[in-house]
């Protein structure tokens, strides 16, 4: 009796899939390595750092930068709980119009559905400028000195509405939403009952675009934020920390021997990785609760039922 061959999922050989996992492991590598070297300058003593420079193997180790940048620092946890609290806030209400947005110019029934697809792609192509858009958000919106000034700017994504518009026309058929309008489920319990389940993978790869651009964002913060300091979320906050050791650093020498003997105390170069695992850590954390569903919107439309 003949032994069956193991079927395969693809064509290809098992040398090509050797070469091809190679392939992938030194693409991981390289995207892995540099943050492990920052990580590692991060944790490097600033003496080992002006002695041989930059290195996988530091003279000494040391978690002054750390300490630094916590004592130095009372707001940055106050800022930690802005960043998070915005990008929380701010991903669920963009991800929600996003999708109802998406929805309407999914649907052919939608009687403007041209007029509203054309005025979300024509943002992408024209914007209004800086000016003009500043005075509508601080003196028509009173957005100022408060949260949804740093929330409500990035409600709107042109780019994320189109991919949810066609990940709903490939994932969602127009005939389930038929059957539900007859057994009389209304527009909104269809999309959230019905349509937003069957698309979950691409509402989780919106939300991750969403929760990325929230929490990246500083420069809102420059323009809205300038007298209560209380609300700056941890970007902001830590390029306004990098900007004063860069101008210390450069006029020590003309403010004194009090401002050299600061300047020369500060870890000035493991701070700047200090700064980036600080905003980088937290966001990479959110990567696994997303992995799975983004997983599946890749495979959308490769298998036909």
């Amino acid at each position: 009796m003949t032994r069956k061959r193991k079927l395969r999922l693809n064509a290809v050989s098992p040398g090509t899939e050797a070469v091809i996992h190679v392939i992938l492991a030194a693409f991981s590598l390289c995207c892995i390595i540099p943050f492990i070297f920052v990580l590692i300058i991060a944790f490097s003593s600033e003496e080992s750092i002006r002695a041989i420079g930059y290195s996988f193997t530091p003279l000494s180790w040391s978690t002054e930068a750390f300490r630094y940048a916590f004592d130095k620092l009372p707001q940055i946890w106050r800022s930690y709980f802005n960043s998070i609290l915005i990008t929380v806030v701010g991903t669920v209400l963009s991800t929600l119009m996003c999708a109802m947005y998406s929805y309407v110019l999914y649907r052919p029934d939608f009687r403007f559905r041209k007029f509203f697809n054309f005025f979300s792609f024509f943002t992408m192509i024209f914007g209004g400028g800086l000016v003009p858009t500043y005075i509508v958000c601080t003196q028509l919106l009173g957005l100022q000195e408060n949260y949804p000034a740093l929330i409500v700017p990035l409600l709107v994504n042109p780019f994320n509405i189109i991919v949810m518009r066609a990940f709903f026309k490939s994932s969602v058929p127009l005939e389930l939403i038929e059957a539900a309008t007859i057994d009389g489920s209304g527009e909104y319990n269809t999309l959230f009952r019905i349509v937003a389940p069957i698309a979950k993978p691409g509402v989780a790869t919106i939300a991750l675009l969403n929760a990325l651009a929230f929490w990246n964002e500083w420069y809102l913060s420059l323009l809205y934020i300038k007298r209560n300091k209380v609300l700056q979320p941890l970007q902001a906050l830590l390029m306004e920390l990098q900007n004063n050791v860069q101008y210390l650093n450069q006029m020590a020498g003309q403010l004194g021997a009090a401002a050299i003997a600061e300047a020369a105390k500060m870890p000035s170069q493991s701070l700047r990785m200090v700064l980036v695992v600080l905003i980088v850590v937290p966001i990479a954390c959110a990567y696994p609760f997303f992995q799975r569903y983004i997983v599946a919107g890749l495979a959308v439309g490769s298998v036909k039922g």
